[in-house]
């Protein structure tokens, strides 16, 4: 007689792996918002004395901080976004 192969758990719903890939999304960009404030603290795109982009290197050196954080987030970033998607999961009962 062979053996009673194990019975697979149920798929998730479309709905619910919708709704836990839109939680993943915002726990990424509350972690990526996070490590941008972090990123400016730490003087990352600050101007420097000599040979700097002037005006144009200020106004835009927030956007690249911000992009820089976003790709360090989508690559695991400090684990901040896996601790927040968790947490949002056991509030909204997902």
């Amino acid at each position: 007689m062979p053996p009673i192969p194990p019975i697979a758990p149920p798929a998730p719903s479309p709905a619910l792996a919708e709704r836990e890939a839109q939680l993943r999304r915002l726990s990424v960009d509350l972690e990526a918002s996070f490590l941008s404030e972090m990123l400016a603290q730490a003087g990352l795109g600050e101007s420097r004395e000599s040979f700097g982009g002037g005006v144009g290197e200020d106004g835009f050196a927030s956007f690249l901080r911000q992009e820089q954080a976003k790709a360090m987030a989508r690559q695991g970033g400090i684990g901040l976004a896996e601790h927040i998607f968790e947490s949002l999961k056991a509030r909204n009962n997902v």
